[in-house]
């Protein structure tokens, strides 16, 4: 008998490495790619797959992602689907102490004991990242798992060296059978002694590779029960460790785009990429669709502008202006002779009327949106950003952290927060 299949979408960490996207957001809410959020990515992908038991674990300013959700993912009563949000309950293990979820195996660990899962005996647990941009189908990976007999299977991709900063790495034994699993190694010493000789490698001759952990995961549940009766409070640093030589665990070798996108600089080129059209994430395969919330929302208008590599998104409104490698997301506003150079661009959460813009007159204030004559580059500007006429933003030259009020740097990209109001003739 084949059991049910759980999945599990951790979004449950404050997302310091995407600060100030995360000021007032949980990173799983984080907009992509001008009508997504980076949540869709993890959900799209399990009901492509055929998995409608999704659980989401959060516990930080979970406020747009319950509305996101709710507003998105609605299923019918006789399906049995479900997109659930599960967020950290306050609990007192002692008088008056308070306990949130300390890390990702904790958070699944907590919601195990509470019985949350309704899990039985022979179903299988995938846990999922909710950072990072792929497709991909999970039925292969459970089909592995249940064809070797695994306890355990940690889907991986085969990465260059140089690129494995800030990834679990592992070594497999030719059964697929994981011998040694590393999280986060810095010491290239250590990264040379995970190499392996790829024959399918596109990769420039002599250039090494290695097996870096995506961060997803399929647990028996006995396996998981087992694994969390320990102290250990995440998946990657301490419960795969932990499980070596103890239990029948396997990787997945997955061959197909995938990128963590939890920083600044990795979500400004990911989001980038897709108006480079090379070597990006595909919106548009009509066999794995990225869901999101259904907007009744109005056509684009573009005026006379310039435009090379844009995406350009539903209800914008784009003047006379110049706009190069850019992502303009809904109900953006961009006025006339505005130069736009590698901007990631996220739009409004609403229209202005006529009488919102008198107010805004009135009280000396920009409308949402960028006003005439301004000059932008390298930067992601977050929703309802009001940039006024003749303004000059640019990260060039500054200091990392914040530059202004609203304003933040970030691995080199200026950040204009949401809700942020720059005035007119403002430079930077």
């Amino acid at each position: 008998m084949v059991g049910t299949v759980h999945s599990i979408i951790m979004g449950g960490g404050r997302g310091s490495r995407l600060y100030p996207l995360t000021k007032s957001r949980c990173k799983p809410a984080v907009p992509l790619a001008g009508k997504y959020r980076l949540v869709d990515i993890p959900i799209s992908n399990c009901l492509n797959s055929g998995l409608n038991r999704i659980f989401l674990l959060t516990q930080f300013k979970t406020a747009s992602l319950h509305r996101h959700v709710q507003e998105a993912y609605q299923f019918d009563r006789f399906g049995g689907g479900f997109v659930e949000i599960l967020a950290a309950e306050q609990t007192a293990e002692k008088e008056d102490e308070e306990k949130w979820y300390q890390g990702t195996a904790d958070a699944v660990r907590q919601n195990l004991e509470f019985g949350h899962f309704d899990a039985n005996d022979d179903d299988l647990f995938v846990i999922l990242s909710g950072d990072q941009l792929y497709s991909m189908d999970f039925r292969k990976m459970l089909q592995q798992h249940r064809k070797l007999g695994s306890e355990v299977t940690v889907a991986a991709k085969a990465i260059m060296t140089s690129e494995a900063k800030g990834l679990g790495l592992l070594r497999t034994k030719e059964n697929l059978s994981i011998a040694e699993f590393v999280e986060k190694p810095t010491d290239p010493e250590v990264i040379q002694q995970l190499v392996f000789k790829d024959s399918n490698a596109t990769a420039k001759e002599g250039e090494n590779r290695c097996l870096a952990s995506m961060g997803i995961y399929v647990f028996n549940v006995g396996t998981l029960r087992a694994a969390l009766q320990t102290d250990h409070k995440d998946f990657g640093k301490e419960v795969i460790p932990g499980l070596l030589g103890k239990a029948a665990m396997h990787a997945y070798v997955f061959d197909g785009y995938w990128l963590d996108i939890g920083t600044i600089e990795a979500f400004f080129n990911a989001n980038l990429a897709l108006a480079d059209s090379r070597d990006a994430f595909d919106f548009h395969d009509a066999s794995n669709p990225v869901y999101t919330h259904p907007r009744n929302l109005p056509i684009s208008r573009v005026d006379a502008a310039s435009m090379d590599r844009v995406v350009i998104t539903n209800g914008c409104l784009v003047g006379s202006s110049r706009l190069k490698r850019c992502v303009v997301g809904l109900r953006s506003v961009v006025g006339s002779d505005v130069e736009l150079e590698n901007v990631v661009l996220m739009g409004a959460d609403y229209f202005e009327d006529q009488r919102m813009l008198a107010a805004n007159r009135k009280d000396g204030r920009p409308a949402v949106g960028i006003g005439d004559g301004s000059i932008i580059r390298n930067a992601i500007i977050d929703k309802n950003a009001r940039i006024g006429q003749n303004a000059r933003l640019s990260p060039e030259g500054l200091p990392e952290g914040s530059v202004g009020e609203g304003l933040h740097v970030s691995d080199g990209i200026l950040v204009v927060e949401k809700n942020a109001v720059v005035m007119n003739d403002f430079s930077l």
